[in-house]
């Protein structure tokens, strides 16, 4: 069993910087790989970002590509998502995931999802 635990979240004015935290427990982080969806009010839930096992291979939502980074805290049992330029059409309550049975996942089937962390972004 894997419990995530998301932060970093709150406003912030159109073209700042949010750094988003996914705290695993339960396994170690290097086992499973992880992943960042949002969903905003009236719609989906979409990807965001992911990241492998290894923390080598990353993949990105085209609306996000050259603004978000996803990276790993081997030591800290995190993964992080680095948004800058921040735009409105990125508020959304922000989630991580975790699957502990691929190498990197790039849609909704991850097995552990955290309870959410809310980005509102003000134009």
């Amino acid at each position: 069993q894997v419990q995530l635990v998301e932060s970093g979240g709150g406003l912030v004015q159109a073209g700042g910087s949010l750094r988003l935290s996914c705290a695993a427990s339960g396994r170690t982080s290097s086992t499973y790989a992880m992943g960042w969806f949002r969903q905003a009010p009236g719609k989906e839930r979409e990807f965001v970002a992911a990241i492998s096992r290894s923390g080598i291979s990353t993949y990105y939502a085209d609306s996000v590509k050259g603004r978000f980074t996803i990276s790993r805290d081997y030591a800290k049992n995190t993964a992080l998502l680095q948004m800058n330029s921040l735009k409105p059409e990125d508020t959304a309550v922000y989630y991580c995931a975790a699957d502990p049975d691929t190498g990197i996942r790039y849609d909704m089937q991850y097995p552990y999802w955290g309870q959410g962390t809310q980005v509102s972004v003000s134009s």
